[in-house]
Parts: structure tokens; sequence; C-alpha cells
């Protein structure tokens, strides 16, 4: 005898969202350590790991904001990742925040306002900082100069303009 539909209807609507719920797990994101890439996993990251990230996705979640960026920006940004070094009040690195976002480049903007956040920056970029300074993956840069800026980020892979209304802003200083 078969089962009456409201009964297969009840049965649907539980399979669908059980599936739903088995699909959203943990996930894991981290700098390796011995090889410097950025890794994603559903398991946890090992000791000493850096900037671990870890997302919890429920069935309300929008997707994570790289999810939003187009292929070829997020493959950029996972092999090389930019960190852009500003001083508040200065004129040029508002003008190198603007080339970073109008090729639609996502980084992360460190505010050096003291010395020795500033002789830290040095140490990381390799000798006395200019600022603004980019970091794309393991290359730095000194100082603004557009022409070697745009050298670098097309080497990274990150396109030459940002697509329409894919334009990043830099994420609050950290």
């Amino acid at each position: 005898m078969p089962a009456p539909v409201s009964l297969r209807v009840v049965c649907l609507v539980s399979l669908l969202l059980a599936s739903a719920t088995l699909g959203a797990q943990t996930t894991y994101r981290w700098i390796d350590p011995a090889t410097g890439r950025t890794v994603l996993s559903d398991l946890p990251p090992p000791p000493g790991a850096k900037r671990v990230d870890r997302s919890s996705p429920s069935l309300g979640d929008e997707a994570p904001p790289t999810q939003a960026l187009p292929y070829a920006v997020r493959q950029a940004s996972e092999k090389f990742p930019v960190v852009l070094y500003t001083n508040p009040g200065c004129t040029t690195c508002k003008q190198a925040r603007s080339l970073l976002d109008g090729r639609g480049v996502p980084f992360v903007e460190k505010e050096l306002g003291t010395a020795e956040e500033l002789a830290d920056a040095g140490r990381q970029l390799g000798g006395e900082i200019r600022l603004p300074s980019i970091s794309v993956g393991r290359q730095n840069v000194k100082g603004f100069t557009p022409t070697t800026w745009n050298e670098l980020l097309d080497a990274a892979g990150y396109p030459a303009s940002a697509p329409y209304r894919a334009k990043p802003t830099g994420e609050a200083a950290q």
C-alpha cells in the first residue's frame, strides 16, 4: 500500500534538511609554517600554524567574502596575499590604496604609527622601511612606485583591473 502524499513530502523535506546540515562542517584556513602556503582543510591545523581562521557555516550564513571574488583573484590572493603598510595621514598611502582598489586586489592594511611598529615592519621587510610599502607573498617593495607595484601584482596573477563591482577595500589595520 503506497504512503500518503503528505508523508512522502515530510520525508523528502526531512532528507533535504538533513543533507544540508551534513555539508555544513567546520573549515580551517591557516598558513603552513613549513611551506608558507595557505591551507584549507576540514582538519584542525597543526601546532605552530600561523593566521588560523575557523568557519562553521550554518543554513543561513552567507558565503565568505573570498568566495564572492572572481576566481583569478581568489587564486592569486591564496598564493600571494597582499599586505599594505601605511601611516595615518599619508597622502601617498591613499594613492597606493587606490591602486590596489582599482585592480580589485584584496589586501590587509597595517597602519604603522609608532617607531617600534616601524622598526618591526623594517625587520620583516628587510631593512629600513619607507611608507607606503607592500608585501605580495614573499616579495616586498618599499616606497610607492606604481609601475613596480603593478609589475609585482601582475607577476602574482592579479588582474590588471577590477571586474565591475568587485573592488575590495583593505581590512582594518591589524
